[in-house]
């Protein structure tokens, strides 16, 4: 689970991510903001609308589901099931409270939280990318810092200064979940089972 709040980069570098790691498949949320410029329905996000949005949660259809900057988002309880079942490792990138259900669900998944390097480099990156509103940039600078609070709850922290630095280590931390016992095991497991190693 990738977790920053907005202008941090984070969508930036989990693209750069997926590019460079083809056994990586994100999977993509479901929300009821309006499409950004650029943006197409099933590749960034599945847009529906609130009333469709609010069915599919009173059906169970979601993992986690959160409010946040006024939208609503969640995963598809289904997408996640069908994409474990596959051979690739699954990144979510959703807000902190989304991270949390998702914690409480499947406890081994690893946070991963996207720092700026300080809030003015996240004003002036709001800015930049000319996607929102002033007022929708307000909004989201004022929620930053309460989002940054929930940082202490990953496993790992990425301070995003120097995009290739923050891209390297992103890797670094995808390469040590890969190395863990519990992943290492389930991959080869006729070895492990000749060592004698296997899970009790």
């Amino acid at each position: 689970m990738v977790v920053a709040p907005s202008g941090a980069g984070k969508s930036s570098l989990v693209n750069a991510l997926l590019a460079r790691d083809s056994a990586i498949s994100l999977s993509v949320s479901c929300t009821t903001r309006p499409p950004r410029p650029g943006e197409t329905d099933g590749r960034e996000y599945h847009f529906v609308d609130v009333a469709e949005f609010q069915r599919r949660k009173a059906n169970g259809e979601f993992l986690e589901s959160a409010e946040v900057h006024g939208n609503f988002y969640a995963t598809s309880r289904r997408e996640i099931e069908r994409r474990l079942d596959g051979d690739t490792d699954v990144l979510l990138e959703i807000d902190w409270q989304g991270a949390r259900q998702v914690k409480a669900l499947f406890p081994g998944a690893v946070g991963i939280f996207i720092l700026p390097p300080s809030i003015d480099a996240l004003d002036e990156r709001l800015h930049k990318r000319g996607q929102d509103s002033a007022a929708v940039i307000k909004r989201r600078l004022l929620a930053a810092g309460s989002e940054i609070a929930r940082a202490p709850e990953f496993d790992y922290i990425i301070v995003n200064q120097e995009f290739d630095v923050a891209l390297a280590q992103l890797a670094a931390v995808v390469t040590a979940t890969r190395l863990r016992y519990d992943a290492q095991a389930a991959q080869n497991h006729e070895l492990f089972a000749q060592l004698g190693i296997l899970p009790g």
